[in-house]
C-alpha cells in the first residue's frame, strides 16, 4: 500500500471519529472532548480518556468508532462518580494523618519507657 493511501485512509478515521464525537456531544451536551486517533498506540487497549482526550488505538474503523462511543460513556461516567471518588480520597488522607499521628505518639511513649528503664 502506497504511503499516500495510508495517509488518507488515517486521514479519513481521523475524520470519521472527530464527526461522530461531534455528533455524540452534540446529543449528549457536552463541549469539552476531543479525539486522536493512534493507531496500534497501546496493544492492550482499545482506547483511554486523559483529561479531555479521547484516544483511540484501533486500526479497524468500526471498532475504532465503537472504542468512541465506548470512552465516550466512560468519560461521562466518570464525571458523574468525581466528587465521590474526591471525598473518599480526602478521607483516606485524614485517615492517614491521623494514624501517623498515633504512631508518632507510641514511638514517643516508648522512647520515654526505655529511657525510665536505664
Amino acid at each position: 500500500m502506497a504511503t499516500e493511501e495510508i495517509c488518507e485512509i488515517s486521514s479519513s478515521l481521523q475524520k470519521r471519529l472527530e464527526d461522530e464525537l461531534e455528533r455524540l456531544k452534540k446529543r449528549l451536551g457536552i463541549n469539552d472532548l476531543q479525539v486522536i486517533w493512534i493507531p496500534e498506540g497501546d496493544p492492550e487497549l482499545s482506547g483511554k480518556v486523559e483529561g479531555n482526550t479521547i484516544f483511540i488505538y484501533e486500526v479497524d474503523e468500526e471498532r475504532a468508532i465503537d472504542a468512541l462511543r465506548h470512552e465516550v460513556i466512560d468519560y461521562m461516567v466518570s464525571k458523574v462518580i468525581e466528587p465521590y471518588r474526591l471525598v473518599a480520597n480526602k478521607l483516606v488522607e485524614l485517615i492517614n494523618e491521623e494514624a501517623y499521628k498515633r504512631k508518632e505518639q507510641v514511638i514517643e511513649s516508648l522512647k520515654r519507657l526505655f529511657v525510665l528503664n536505664t
